[in-house]
């Protein structure tokens, strides 16, 4: 009997009252304003070097390389703009450390154990993700500015270009992600790796389709580089749910024995 409870006990998750909780979510907000706003501080001195790094993409496809502005206070605009998605980015591993830290107390054992390769993993794909939109975003440029004909010169406005650039890395990270949400529909039993094997080819016309929506720049080159990666993504989910499976029912003979 007390071997029982000392095992339960230590399954439990740990139980704070809701003033504790209140507390603790007012001081992981704090550190969490902190560090964003001294990663944007930090982001608004480097700015010129970010915005180099953001028009590398362009000066691969034109000779001048040069953005134009048209507003006395674009300029102030655009490194406000810069300034708050580099410091939302370098804060990142804050963010998530401070909700981990939130979070931590309510979780079971086993549900710790996966959730740190299930965080590592998101980090990673995004990474991956926003990595591609940058290789993919020179031949992008190249397509939409030859489409409209040779005749037209382009004279790219910084913040609309800017704004496309992290649009496209948004996009192409977040929906990296797919692995990972599909990898834990499967874990809590929403869907079975044989259901999504046998929706194969709905799920090429839904990836395809949905690329083709959500891509920013809605190039044909931009659609295939972030369509091609999802279906991949696709078969390994199904493979990593058949193997997430049978480990836990391995896990649950050998407890029952």
């Amino acid at each position: 009997m007390s071997v029982t409870l000392t095992r339960a006990r230590r399954r439990a998750p740990d139980t704070m009252s809701v003033g504790a909780h209140v507390a603790e979510l007012r001081r992981r907000l704090l550190v969490t304003a902190v560090a964003v706003a001294a990663a944007c501080s930090a982001a608004f001195v480097a700015y010129p070097q970010i915005l180099h790094w953001l028009q590398a993409p362009y000066c691969h496809v034109t000779t001048h390389c040069s953005l134009y502005v048209t507003g006395p206070l674009d300029g102030l605009s655009l490194r406000i703009h810069v300034a708050t998605y580099a410091g939302l980015f370098l804060a990142s591993p804050v963010i998530l450390w401070q909700v981990w830290r939130f979070v931590t107390p309510g979780l079971l054992k086993q549900e710790k154990r996966y959730a740190v390769p299930f965080v590592a993993a998101s980090l990673v794909l995004f990474a991956a993700g926003a990595s591609l939109a940058l290789v993919s975003l020179p031949h992008a440029l190249a397509f939409l500015g030859s489409v409209g004909g040779p005749t037209l010169h382009q004279i790219y406005d910084p913040n609309k270009y800017v704004g496309l650039v992290l649009a496209l890395m948004a996009v192409f990270g977040l929906t990296f992600e797919f692995p990972v949400i599909l990898v834990a529909l499967q874990l809590v039993g929403v869907v079975r790796p044989s259901t999504l094997a046998a929706g194969r080819r709905w799920a090429v016309v839904s990836i395809v389709a949905g690329a083709a929506v959500i891509t920013p720049s809605g190039d044909p080159i931009s659609m295939l580089a972030l369509a091609l990666p999802l279906y991949v993504f696709y078969e390994v989910s199904i493979l990593m749910g058949k193997l997430l499976g049978r480990g836990r029912a391995a896990g649950g003979m050998g407890a029952a024995l």
